[in-house]
């Protein structure tokens, strides 16, 4: 499902967007889709969302931060289809290496500090809270906000997160924020085996390209990824089943299929029986 954006204020410097206010919803997954290899913040200010990065999966609610390092990510809405009128409200910030080197004139390459997460809920304290009623302010106001003003608040804004996160100074924190942690691949099929995610979404979760992904895993694995991790899904969808208080549809979402119908589909093709009659099944012989 392509996401719907109902509102979208940008303040940009040099054609790039470097604080925005998005209203989104309608939408299933989305892939980050920056316009160049950059970090960001975001203050969720209505509604949430579930990111998938490639080592974890963190909720984010109304009132969170989030901070999240150059790489790829996913955000999900609405996997199991519930409620496809709910939108989410984002103020956010875009941090590109270019940018912010030029900020302050060093290089943060040279800093060895490193954080040890991809994308990491913030705490919200009334510092940041008024640093994001101010960026409010310029969106409604964009004919206020020129350049000058535009760099000035974000300098501000990345000491105030250096802060925030503790980093021995602002030239480490932003150093952090460009140096993705390193993943283990058979950690990221683990941690998402049990998602609706396509094999190219696995990939570009991966940072390879499709053909690299599917030899990657048939090295490791030594099995075709597809039926890989279908099979696994169905040895799940099966403990489910064995209680009757689990909902097909549920079992159906939580073992990663995209839809009830491909997973009735697959369980049939597997197990010459549907998922309910399996069930009855069990039952009856217990």
């Amino acid at each position: 499902m392509d996401p719907t954006l109902y509102e979208n204020k940008a303040l940009t410097y040099k054609g790039k967007t470097i604080f925005s206010k998005i209203v989104i919803g309608g939408f299933d997954r989305i892939l980050k889709n920056f316009q160049e290899d950059e970090a960001c913040f975001m203050f969720i200010d209505d509604g949430g969302f579930v990111m998938r990065t490639p080592n974890e999966i963190i909720r984010f609610e109304s009132g969170d931060g989030l901070l999240a390092k150059c790489g790829n990510y996913y955000f999900e809405q609405n996997i199991k289809k519930e409620n496809p009128e709910k939108t989410t409200t984002l103020i956010a910030a875009y941090f590109y290496p270019s940018i912010v080197k030029d900020l302050f004139d060093e290089d943060f390459k040279v800093s060895s500090y490193q954080t040890n997460y991809d994308a990491n809920k913030v705490k919200i304290d009334k510092l940041l809270l008024n640093f994001k009623e101010n960026i409010s302010l310029l969106l409604d106001n964009v004919e206020i906000a020129d350049e000058n003003l535009i760099l000035t608040k974000l300098k501000e804004f990345l000491i105030l997160l250096s802060k925030t996160e503790k980093a021995p100074d602002v030239i480490d924190f932003i150093s952090s924020l460009f140096k993705p942690i390193e993943s283990n691949f058979k950690s990221i099929i683990k941690t998402h085996l049990f998602s609706s995610l396509s094999l190219e979404e696995f990939a570009k979760l991966c940072n390879m390209s499709l053909a690299t992904f599917n030899r990657k895993f048939q090295e490791i694995y030594t099995e075709n990824p597809r039926k890989y991790i279908t099979t696994k899904k169905l040895e799940k969808a099966c403990k489910l089943l064995s209680s009757k208080e689990n909902r097909i549809v549920d079992v159906a979402y939580d073992c990663g299929f995209e839809s009830p119908s491909t997973f009735n589909r697959n369980f049939k093709k597997e197990y010459k029986k549907s998922p309910t009659a399996y069930r009855n099944d069990i039952i009856d012989t217990k």
